[in-house]
């Protein structure tokens, strides 16, 4: 028992150790650059909350509304839960490690690998959804090991509802979901299906989930029609098979990949391992599922704690007795690399020399858009330029006579550019902005009727088409950093539109 709680504290001391020095180096680093264009966008969300939006579940925005109103909208504020969300995901993957077996050397391995991780030190950078979604996946599994190391089966009750509030935050919970199902039912684990408590938990899920489903419904599923849109279109980086498995080892660090695809490998084939199966066999189906439906190269990511947790147990087991020196050599490794590949995911460098720096080690961040031609990673290139473009149209907006500027409705084509407008336009006195993507186009034209509109766009072929008068004022202030496209875009002042606006709005609506 003495020894029992003496390791419980160390494996504890340690978990919390390496959770708070990634929350330090967030915080260190999260105000370097600019706002993220997905930031821009979570933040009209968070504004304009609703229990669904056309491209993300409901939850993220309401923790980013509790967030906006605790600590405001500053870049330092609007990432202080991304980097404890980052830190939790650490805790959570010591926990889920101590419940497979594992002691001091199993929990500091699983959790340095976390804390090496390419793709957990990026997302905990920023704001997402993405940032949460590992607290879920790992949160089932451990509540899952729980039950399978004899719990009461009332947790079931537990896990239906972080089942629940998973799909509240991302909808790919449904397929990691059903992925735990299909692998529960290929393991002796198919036993708790007889008992009631399992069958609770799914309901209670469906309970948590119901309004998000209940708005999709009402709308037409919006998030299906989105996803076929997608699927039709060159936006993503379609991958094979092989493609995809080897950017998992680039997007988690390749030095991590003993850690996980050992513990994957012990999982299937080992005594001890194979009584949690069902953990790799979740990890497997979840990976074909997002073969099979072209998904982006990280929707796979949040199941790597998972991986991370057994494969510190297998390292720990295995080189018990012989080759002791691995583990700490390993773990000495990960950290290595993890601060040499560091400057590419966080903003630690200028723009200038991060480039350099990546040229002097010969590495790249996989793309997962087929838009991104920036010079610098996509994490970056969308975090310069916003509040000049803004300037910009600022300019052309007080350059208008007082009663045009009462009239007056901006227009973006993305909810970036939106997005920066409604963030940094109430310095610059500007008005609300109006787009067609994504949820902007449910939030609708509001009181205007298209007299005169301030349009971003690359070029005026629509609007000639659309105004009567349609006037170059020049193109946007941007940054050198910036996307390429970004740079490109016109500000056009348009007036006179031929047909009323909410006539017109219904065919504005772009869902890519």
């Amino acid at each position: 028992m003495k020894e029992a709680t003496t390791n419980r504290r160390v494996t504890t001391s340690i978990d919390a150790g390496l959770a708070l020095v990634a929350l330090i180096g967030h915080l260190l680093t999260i105000h370097r650059y600019g706002y993220f264009r997905d930031e821009l966008y979570y933040i009209a969300c968070a504004r304009h909350l609703d229990f669904g939006y056309v491209d993300l579940a409901p939850l993220s925005a309401f923790l980013l509304r509790i967030e906006l109103i605790l600590f405001g909208s500053s870049l330092f504020a609007l990432r202080i839960f991304p980097a404890l969300a980052n830190a939790l995901t650490i805790v959570f993957t010591g926990l889920l490690t101590r419940e497979l077996g594992g002691r001091a050397w199993a929990v500091a391995l699983a959790c340095t690998s976390v804390l090496g991780s390419l793709f957990f030190l990026a997302v905990g950078n920023f704001y997402s959804p993405n940032v949460y979604e590992p607290l879920f996946w790992t949160g089932a599994i451990y509540l899952l090991c729980r039950i399978i190391n004899g719990a009461s089966s009332r947790t079931w009750l537990w896990f239906g509802v972080v089942v629940g509030f998973g799909i509240q935050n991302k909808h790919s919970m449904v397929f990691f979901g059903v992925a735990i199902v299909l692998a529960i039912l290929l393991t002796p684990q198919r036993r708790q299906f007889a008992q009631k408590w399992i069958w609770l938990g799914g309901f209670i899920a469906l309970v948590i989930a119901l309004p998000n489903i209940i708005w999709q419904i009402e709308r037409g599923w919006p998030t299906w029609v989105l996803l076929q849109g997608i699927a039709k279109s060159n936006k993503n980086v379609v991958l094979s098979p092989w493609e995809f498995f080897s950017q998992q080892i680039t997007l988690m660090n390749p030095a991590t990949f003993p850690v996980w695809f050992g513990g994957l490998i012990w999982l299937l084939v080992s005594y001890e391992g194979r009584r949690y199966r069902v953990i790799a066999f979740t990890y497997v189906i979840a990976f074909t599922e997002f073969i099979v439906m072209h998904g982006k190269n990280y929707y796979l990511a949040p199941a790597y704690p998972m991986l991370f947790a057994a494969g510190g147990v297998a390292f720990e087991r295995i080189f018990a007795l012989r080759f002791r020196w691995l583990k700490p050599a390993i773990a000495f490794l990960v950290l290595v690399s993890a601060l040499v590949l560091a400057p590419v995911v966080l903003p630690i460098l200028s723009p200038e020399k991060l480039l350099a720096y990546m040229r002097a080690i010969h590495f790249e961040v996989p793309r997962a858009e087929t838009s991104h031609t920036a010079a610098l990673p996509q994490l970056y290139a969308d975090q310069f330029g916003w509040e000049e473009m803004v300037r910009s149209v600022a300019r052309v907006y007080v350059s208008l006579p007082a009663n045009e500027q009462k009239l007056a409705a901006i227009f973006c084509q993305n909810y970036g550019e939106a997005g920066a407008i409604d963030l940094f336009g109430p310095k610059y006195r500007l008005p609300p902005t109006l787009s067609g993507h994504q949820n902007y186009f449910y939030w609708g034209p509001g009181r205007y009727a298209g007299e005169i509109m301030i349009v971003l766009d690359d070029d005026a072929t629509e609007e000639r088409e659309q105004f009567r008068s349609v006037e170059d004022r020049g193109m946007v202030e941007s940054s050198p950093w910036a996307m390429p496209w970004e740079q490109r875009l016109h500000i056009f002042v348009c007036r006179d539109l031929k047909i009323p606006l909410r006539e017109l709005w219904p065919k504005v609506r772009v869902w890519l």
